[in-house]
């Protein structure tokens, strides 16, 4: 592929710098001044052409679907980016005081109290700053609130169906995870999580809906069962897109969870960022909250603001972050609640189980469906019945030759061949049966040219590469290439 310094021809210019009378810079030492710098030599339109010639290579979610499953990559209203373009919030320097801040104060504390009445928790804290990140907050709390009791347990139960993250946070916070099978149909092994319950669990960490795509049907009789071992009942709740309007997750037994802002309340956060994963609790766990934490003083007055800062709570697991966290990802969430209403936040759950069930239904004449149920926001099909030579791997790589974002593939593990697929809230049914169409024709294509599986992709800018080498060796700068 061209890069900028392939266009570079000597003399050529893009701007003129002007010049200035300035004295020799004599009192810098040698070292400190740099050679020549090595720029392209290239004019204005070469440059303007060949980025934008490259940005139309990338894929994203305004380009086109992203089905990817367990990470919910929908797009994004462009208001939220608007609000978190304000002077008053993009240039808040994270030094200012608590009395010149205090828009974001009031925001952090107002989005807090939003998340708890969708959630139905008591007490909220959205300083962690990535899903795993608010796990690992969340963790830390059952730590502390068991230490407070007197209490030596150091196990967590984790469900084969969770996300990957969990059993490394629990090994971060000290504690021994151990895996609960799931049965035929996706729910979890209630005789087994019996069997597993003793003094010394304490808690399960359960996504919900769980990997998946499914609602674990025996969810009341799960907490049930912790309750009576004095075990807490922790919801990843990275999938609460599914459910958020519809059911209240601390009335399901619930003592704790994480959510993963960025992706159920609309902000990117492809390729690493950015991210938010505020946690929310009962009553009896906000103590143990990360500081500094938004306090309502019920008051409204200038002097005297609705909400304020608290950061003296002995029994706090103390700062899990700089500052206030990802605040901008915040105003986003913020506008985007704000902007749906109560009845937008619950029309956002059912459109999401309501495409998924519509792509799960269509989808199925022509793969394999491991579990037949109706699923929450996602699914997962499979390579099972396959012609011979055709992979999981082949049926993703033809995916992007149809001008879609490929599925999640190989996950979750308990499914062989998995491929998994969340077409979100954010579609049109048009949009699904365009997807739909393409993989009828890559399952036409298995039979009468399985050649095309095997080489695709075929239109892309960059065709198969070692995903191995990638992984191990990636080139990130383009003098390496």
């Amino acid at each position: 592929m061209e890069t900028v310094f392939d266009l570079s021809r000597p003399g050529k210019k893009g701007c003129r710098i002007p010049s200035w009378e300035l004295e020799p810079a004599d009192a810098l030492d040698d070292d400190l001044i740099g050679g020549e710098l090595e720029l392209p030599e290239i004019s204005e339109p070469e440059a303007v052409r060949h980025y934008t010639k490259l940005s139309t290579l990338n894929f994203g979610v305004d380009t086109g679907m992203y089905p990817l499953g367990s990470c919910t990559m929908k797009y994004n209203p462009k208001i939220n980016e608007v609000t978190a373009s304000l002077d008053g919030f993009a240039a808040l320097h994270p030094l200012a005081g608590e009395s010149d801040s205090r828009g974001a104060v009031e925001l952090i504390g107002e989005l807090g109290a939003l998340l708890c009445a969708v959630t139905s928790f008591h007490g909220c804290s959205p300083i962690p700053a990535a899903g795993a990140h608010g796990e690992l907050a969340s963790v830390m709390i059952i730590r502390r609130y068991f230490e407070k009791k007197g209490e030596a347990r150091d196990t967590i139960l984790i469900p084969d169906s969770a996300h990957g993250t969990n059993p490394a946070t629990v090994s971060m916070c000290g504690f021994k995870a151990k895996e609960v099978p799931s049965t035929s149909d996706g729910n979890v092994d209630l005789a087994a999580l019996e069997s597993m319950l003793d003094s010394s669990v304490a808690g399960l960490m359960l996504t919900s809906p769980n990997t998946l795509g499914l609602f674990d049907s025996n969810i009341l009789k799960i907490s049930e069962l912790l309750k009576q071992n004095g075990s807490l009942f922790y919801c990843d709740g990275a999938n609460l897109n599914a459910v958020m309007g519809r059911a209240a997750i601390a009335d399901m037994g619930f003592d704790l969870m994480h959510i993963n802002l960025h992706k159920t309340f609309s902000t990117p956060h492809g390729g690493g960022g950015p991210g938010s994963g505020p946690i929310c609790v009962t009553a009896e766990l906000e103590p143990y909250l990360p500081v500094p934490v938004a306090v309502r003083t019920d008051s409204g007055e200038e002097h005297n603001p609705k909400w304020r800062l608290e950061s003296d709570r002995p029994d706090s697991i103390g700062r899990v972050h700089s500052f206030y966290g990802n605040f901008l990802v915040m105003v986003r969430a913020y506008t985007y609640i704000l902007s749906l209403g109560a009845a937008g936040i619950r029309e956002v759950s059912e459109n999401a189980v309501l495409s998924a069930n519509y792509l799960k239904e269509k989808l199925r004449k022509y793969f394999n469906l491991p579990i037949d149920r109706i699923c929450m926001h996602e699914f997962v099909l499979n390579d099972e019945g396959l012609p011979d030579g055709i992979t999981t791997n082949e049926v993703s790589k033809r995916i992007l030759d149809y001008g879609f974002h490929a599925p999640t593939i190989y996950f979750p593990l308990l499914i062989p061949g998995a491929i998994m697929i969340e077409p979100t809230e954010t579609e049109s049914k048009e949009s699904l049966d365009q997807f739909v169409e393409a993989m009828k024709q890559i399952r036409k294509e298995m039979d009468e040219d399985p050649k095309l599986l095997h080489d695709a992709p075929l239109t892309t800018p960059v065709r198969r590469v070692d995903s191995v080498l990638a992984a191990r060796k990636p080139v990130l700068s383009w003098w390496d290439f």
